[in-house]
């Protein structure tokens, strides 16, 4: 139901041990009338979920029946009819083509009767305002949306009240989604698969989902082919709101059979729950608020308790990636070992490419930065095509602005500016304003030891 205004696996790059400097270095440098045009990502890439379909309904059933903050919703509830949804508020120019794209791929994938109306009402609003609106709504969040109100005015009038409790909701006939219409086009895109699945599905997020966008980890920003099946079959005609769990659990295995067959052969998983402890130590040294010391202990802490619990999986990789986030200021050294720990723990779980591609992008920096550039070009390079699937534009640049200093650092100086000049268009998307497309250059340039021309 919301969307952490700090992400998780963020790609800042600024601890690896390069010099900050206040001009722009001449080889990131472009012209200076403007940046390349925007680039956007064409149709998705769809890939079915491997999952066998024990584990996927015991998936949907702690994705529905539960919020959040972990408290338990006694009825299952979704949209009884077909579903509206209009634009409000002041929408940047990107929003309606993500949105377009997104609802064509809900009714392609998900097999729900969705679609946009211009008129006075709707049964989801989306209203596009300032990432300072939202803030002064909900200090946590970079989007969220809210049952029974149709602007952001109207949920601040009524935000204690049991007309916007998730708790009391018995059947969805109207919400409000609220997007920020000044953040990057990408981030902007990332809010509206998020809350949009949620307006229309679970409410829950699960940090033991390796593929999926209802997992606070942000890895996963664009709708999944697990997260469709999920949708697909939250509108089973089998199903109806005011449903109870045991009610759900019982239709689901003939459900999934129909929409997943291939799930019914796939071998069943242990499943390991995620403990609230292990939760708020992440959020303690994610989001907003804490000190540094204790953003270090409560990512050591998040360490310490997913080696106590046995997890050999993601969520293990992430607890050594956060610690080395942590630490990589003081210490790049030993930042570099975590990371090297995560990688060892996803290299053994199948549809994680996305993790390690983004835990490439610290262990290629510290690469560019120790002037190794060959060995930053072997781990950029299988991760390109990885961020391009994923449409994740701000991945993308990233790991190509890598890639244009790994390439000076051979002299590969044409190829360099090539690949430089193609990852602004990406980088438009993905960050957004020109000062921040620069910004970003600014700092990877800043990793490489090459000497800059004067």
């Amino acid at each position: 139901m919301i969307r952490p205004a700090v992400l998780f696996l963020s790609l800042a790059l600024a601890a690896c041990s390069a010099p900050t400097i206040s001009d722009t270095p001449t080889r990131a440098r472009i012209a200076d009338s403007s940046l390349p045009p925007m680039k956007m990502f064409g149709a998705t890439q769809v890939f079915p979920t491997a999952e066998s379909n024990a584990n996927i309904a015991a998936d949907f059933l702690a994705l529905h029946f539960a919020l959040e903050s972990g408290r338990a919703l006694p009825a299952f509830t979704r949209f009884e009819g077909p579903i509206t949804v209009r634009v409000t508020g002041a929408p940047p120019p990107s929003l309606r083509p993500d949105l377009t794209a997104l609802l064509n791929r809900l009714r392609r994938e998900a097999g729900i009767d969705i679609r946009e109306v211009r008129g006075s009402s709707a049964n989801i609003t989306i209203e596009a305002v300032s990432r300072d609106e939202i803030r002064r709504a909900l200090p946590q969040a970079a989007c969220f949306v809210v049952p029974n109100v149709t602007s952001i005015a109207e949920y601040r009038r009524n935000r204690r009240q049991q007309v916007t409790n998730w708790s009391f909701l018995r059947e969805r006939g109207k919400l409000g989604v609220f997007v920020p219409n000044d953040a990057a086009p990408q981030e902007l895109r990332d809010c509206l698969h998020e809350e949009l699945a949620q307006a229309i599905g679970p409410l829950n997020d699960l940090y033991r989902l390796p593929d999926s966008v209802f997992n606070d980890d942000n890895v996963h920003t664009v709708l999944t082919g697990f997260d469709m099946l999920i949708l697909r079959a939250t509108y089973a005609p089998e199903l109806h709101s005011g449903m109870s769990r045991s009610e759900v659990a019982a239709q689901l295995p003939a459900i999934l059979s129909r929409l997943n067959p291939r799930g019914d052969s796939e071998p069943s998983r242990a499943i390991s729950e995620t403990p609230r402890s292990w939760i708020e130590e992440v959020q303690t040294a994610l989001g907003p608020g804490a000190t540094p010391t204790a953003r270090r202990t409560a990512a050591a802490a998040a360490a310490r308790t997913a080696q106590e619990l046995g997890w050999q999986d993601h969520r293990r990789a992430f607890a050594h990636y956060m610690l080395g986030r942590m630490i990589q200021g003081h210490d790049p050294a030993l930042a570099q070992q975590h990371y090297q720990s995560a990688l060892g723990y996803l290299a053994h779980m199948p549809g994680t490419d996305l993790h390690r591609a983004f835990i490439t992008t610290q262990t290629a920096a510290f690469a560019v930065a120790q002037g190794e550039g060959a060995t930053a070009l072997r781990q950029i390079e299988p991760h390109l095509a990885i961020a391009a699937k994923a449409e994740n534009a701000a991945l993308l640049s990233t790991l190509m602005l890598l890639k244009a200093e790994a390439l000076d650092l051979v002299g590969r100086h044409p190829e360099a500016e090539a690949v430089r000049l193609d990852s602004i268009g990406w980088a438009r998307y993905g960050f957004g304003s020109d000062i921040a497309v620069r910004a970003k250059m600014r700092e990877i340039a800043a990793l490489s030891p090459r000497p800059r021309p004067s």
